[in-house]
């Protein structure tokens, strides 16, 4: 019948919406269970490509009729030459354009909070579960934790008629690249990481900077150090009503002390910091994480990833009443010796030691983030 690309912008409203439509991914198995594109209303069949070299006749039973079907490989190639056969045999099919690594670098603003002082941007990445922000005031704005598309912060930048003049890391990222440095350099702006986290370039020590506050407007950013996911995150408490957690705390979890091989020490860590550093934040404070693990479970009824911290603490049976033994022993039985893909290099990257390409940065990124746990519920 047909065939036609969609991009990722348009395969992402239909996942926000909680359209229901189906998706044949013909990458191999272990890709496919490790990483897919996720969603509440979508049906699946995976196939490995190389299966399909000589015709599509065994599969076509295992299509719908009634369904939007889009095929999705790695990079679009596949995808391409299975929808063309998939219309040669009469179905009217969508090939993923760019393919999952499309799905990987594509992120969307959405407005989280506004009030007579400052306006909020929540920056999705969807198909990472990656979470950046852009606070806005006057005629400034500071960047939370963003990756490596700076021209997506330069552009909604320019839209809002605001400079970029702050931007913060809350922790050396671990599972994609970090666009601190870079956008700093295309913007001019101060850009702040904690000494601890080892970045040879240059930049403002968290460690000096209890507080950053801007020279002309009321907007004041306070840094919350909460070691426990690596011993440099930190979070940042804005206005008395906003908490930036960084990899600290998710809504549905807490960080990964496990990956820096050092699960039982870290994991105290985190324990004082949910009970001693977090336990002082009002209820009613908006938590927004750096990540995400399931974007159907955890996006709210206004389109962003966020909640009241004491839903987060109601719904997280380890962060009330537990002993630190009770706490550290529950972390070190959960860790798990899975790293983000790329876990060492992406390090290296954000450290500032090593330098790639941007077709190596992308092949890096390809997959999911792992930072986020279930385990710490």
């Amino acid at each position: 019948m047909g065939m036609q690309a969609i991009t990722a912008e348009k395969l992402n409203e239909w996942v926000v919406s909680k359209k229901g439509f189906f998706i044949f991914d013909v990458r191999n198995g272990k890709d496919f269970e490790d990483w897919k594109v996720e969603g509440e209303n979508i049906d699946y069949l995976n196939i490995p490509y190389f299966e399909l070299i000589d015709g599509v006749e065994e599969v076509v039973d295992q299509l719908p009729k009634d369904k939007d079907i889009v095929v999705v490989c790695a990079k679009e190639g596949s995808s391409v030459m299975v929808a063309e056969m998939l219309s040669d045999a009469g179905f009217d099919v969508s090939y993923l354009s760019g393919g999952m690594k499309s799905w990987s670098e594509y992120l969307y603003p959405v407005e989280v909070f506004k009030d007579d002082k400052i306006k909020v941007l929540q920056f999705i990445r969807v198909g990472k579960g990656c979470l950046s922000y852009m606070v806005l005031s006057e005629n400034e704005a500071l960047v939370v934790d963003p990756s490596r598309f700076t021209d997506r912060y330069t552009n909604v930048a320019e839209k809002e008629k605001v400079k970029i003049t702050h931007i913060v890391d809350s922790h050396l990222h671990a599972d994609h690249l970090s666009g601190g440095k870079e956008l700093a350099d295309v913007t001019g702006a101060k850009y702040y990481l904690m000494k601890s986290e080892g970045a040879i370039f240059d930049f403002e020590a968290l460690e000096e900077h209890d507080k950053i506050e801007f020279e002309n407007i009321t907007l004041e950013v306070l840094a919350v150090k909460t070691p426990g996911h690596t011993p440099g995150s930190v979070s940042f408490f804005v206005n008395n009503k906003l908490l930036f957690s960084g990899d600290t705390i998710f809504v549905n979890g807490l960080g990964r002390p496990d990956l820096g091989g050092k699960a039982a020490e870290w994991a105290k860590d985190l324990y004082n910091t949910v009970y001693s550093k977090v336990s002082q934040i009002a209820d009613d404070v908006i938590v927004l994480p750096g990540h995400y693990a399931a974007f159907d479970e955890e996006v709210n009824a206004e389109g962003f990833i966020g909640s009241q911290l004491g839903l987060i603490r109601d719904q997280n049976e380890m962060m009330a009443g537990k002993s630190m033994e009770e706490f550290v022993d529950k972390v070190a039985q959960s860790a798990s010796s899975e790293t983000p893909p790329n876990f060492e290099d992406i390090v290296a990257i954000n450290r500032g030691v090593k330098v790639v390409t941007a077709e190596e940065a992308m092949e890096l990124e390809i997959g999911p983030n792992r930072c986020a746990v279930h385990h710490t519920h």
